[in-house]
């Protein structure tokens, strides 16, 4: 079972290592991170490089596709023919599920996958999805099983997404030993975790932390 995790410049870190961590452990399973071309790639504030071993190119038929989120989509997005988007057009129609985590989803619609489809992104990029064709939705995991298509929402999600996949692949009991395995059990010391539970004063202090990134 071939698992495909493209990487780009200013890619958000967790959105793809969350999910790694998870997948990584199924039995058969192998995860290959793929960009444009072999190599280090930076994520979102440059602090962190991850490598890629292999392109696009290199991978025309995996069984399982996770694209990432990041600011970094932002350019993905916004280049026409850009290799990503085409890939994924290419791949798509083979896989056993292509999904996203966090911004990624924005990848996927600009590449067709999410035409007048429900779909989860970050909070922050609801009216970005919806411009390029998907029907933005809260939800932490939507699922379009008859299409093979999974979306998480922002960062943390792809966890939650990576452990449904699990199941989907193989089956419940797997997907709970992969929780176990990672030991995932979030008992946060604040309930803060969506906007709806947000503050005047954290929203002020998260806008100008990501002014530092953007």
């Amino acid at each position: 079972m071939k698992i495909a995790i493209p990487l780009f410049h200013q890619l958000t870190a967790l959105d793809c290592i969350g999910p790694y961590e998870v997948l990584q452990r199924l039995p058969g399973a192998t995860v290959t991170f793929l960009a444009e071309e072999v190599g280090e790639v930076r994520t979102d504030n440059g602090f962190l490089g991850l490598m890629a071993d292999a392109t696009y190119a290199d991978m025309p038929d995996p069984d399982v596709v996770v694209v990432p989120g990041g600011i970094g989509t932002r350019a993905v997005v916004a280049e026409e023919g850009n290799q990503l988007v085409e890939w994924i057009k290419a791949v798509h129609p083979n896989t056993r599920f292509t999904t996203s985590v966090c911004t990624g989803s924005t990848v996927l619609a600009k590449a067709g996958l999410l035409d007048d489809k429900a779909a989860t992104t970050h909070w922050s990029a609801f009216d970005d999805l919806k411009k390029l064709g998907a029907v933005p939705t809260q939800d932490r995991v939507v699922e379009h099983l008859d299409d093979r298509i999974i979306t998480a929402a922002g960062v943390s999600s792809g966890i939650d997404m990576a452990l449904r996949l699990s199941e989907l692949l193989v089956d419940d009991v797997a997907a709970k030993a992969m929780q176990l395995m990672v030991e995932y059990d979030p008992q946060p010391p604040f309930d803060f975790g969506s906007v709806d539970k947000s503050t005047e004063e954290v929203m002020t202090r998260l806008i100008e932390y990501a002014a530092n990134v953007n």
